[in-house]
């Protein structure tokens, strides 16, 4: 997918650099880290073929990369059809704002439709007021309220 000056593929061998580097930006954003293991476990997901395995996509500007999509199928037992989760999205500082994000979300939903997935659906924190300003466009806030062990 392509518009304009932006470019959204599928991530590739080659992106380990730059995914890594936009990944490492993703987590400092929600104050976290993953161990070095979990950076190369995940890499090889990513370009695995799994049914259930993660799939993501990197965006670039101009020849360069600023944001990156992971996105998750799964079982349901809601549907016939499975769910998408759209797990981790992130766009530099520099390119939000200019539509990556949107982009990103777009390019699942496609991936989504294609495969005939019964509905794509993420999390964020609510105090991520920027990046809910763009959710609350694509898509419609269910009003769940998340509880983990």
């Amino acid at each position: 997918m392509a518009t304009s000056d932006v470019t959204i593929r599928r991530i590739e061998a080659a992106d380990e650099t730059e995914w890594r580097r936009l990944w490492t930006a993703y987590l400092e954003f929600y104050e976290t880290s993953v161990p070095e293991d979990v950076y190369r476990t995940t890499f090889a997901r990513l370009l695995g073929d799994g049914e259930f395995e993660p799939n993501g996509f990197i965006a670039s500007k101009n020849g360069s990369p600023v944001g990156l999509v992971h996105y998750i199928q799964h079982r349901t037992c809601w549907s016939q059809k499975n769910n998408c989760y759209l797990q981790d999205l992130y766009a530099d500082p520099d390119a939000r704002g200019t539509g990556i994000g949107r982009a990103l979300i777009e390019a699942v939903y496609e991936e989504a439709d294609r495969l005939g997935l019964a509905n794509v659906y993420w999390l964020t924190q609510e105090h991520n007021a920027t990046a809910r300003q763009l959710y609350d466009r694509v898509a419609r806030n269910t009003k769940y309220i998340r509880y983990m062990r």
